[in-house]
């Protein structure tokens, strides 16, 4: 069963989260987003770089590139993540690793579902469908196959890791 996604709750984020750096002095740190950031900004430039063909923990995986509207800030933001193909349509995972919390892109989406892929040197609207019951644990079930570092995101929270539909225009 399909349905669209709700919009979503008002919530607060803190985003000055450190760890400390491991370069033998304890008392650097880094701000984790700004690590982040910067990961997922050499694999976009490497996707764009190679038409959607990047290395490293992404090698040989099907790999996307989410461009949403943030939720809270109206701006542009970009995600590159792993997929399942299914039919017309492109399935993501909501795993963030297997946190307690969803990803931003997630709540994004919620609260604007109709957004753009890039997919190999193709850009595609689509519109995001959350799955749910049987459908989720199925599509979830075969990406956990394909890919075990999901099974383990699952195992490692109490959440239900969302499942989401990105369905073309064109096959609407």
């Amino acid at each position: 069963m399909l349905r669209r996604l709700p919009a979503a709750p008002k919530r607060t984020v803190n985003r000055t989260r450190t760890a400390p750096r491991r370069t033998g002095h304890d008392h650097e740190e880094v701000d984790i987003m700004d690590d982040v950031a910067a990961f997922n900004h050499r694999i976009i430039t490497e996707f764009r770089q190679n038409n959607g063909t990047v290395g490293g923990p992404f090698a040989g995986a099907p790999l996307l590139l989410l461009h949403t509207t943030g939720a809270r800030s109206g701006k542009p933001r970009v995600n590159p993540m792993m997929y399942l193909p299914d039919g017309d349509r492109y399935l993501v995972f909501a795993s963030k690793a297997g946190s307690d919390s969803n990803p931003d892109w997630y709540w994004n989406l919620r609260a604007n579902p109709d957004a753009q892929i890039e997919v190999g040197d193709r850009t595609v609207d689509v519109r995001a469908v959350e799955l749910e019951g049987a459908e989720r644990d199925e599509k979830y079930r075969a990406q956990a196959e394909r890919h075990p570092g999901f099974a383990e995101y699952q195992r490692k929270t109490d959440r239900i890791i969302p499942v989401i539909a990105l369905v073309p225009a064109t096959a609407r």
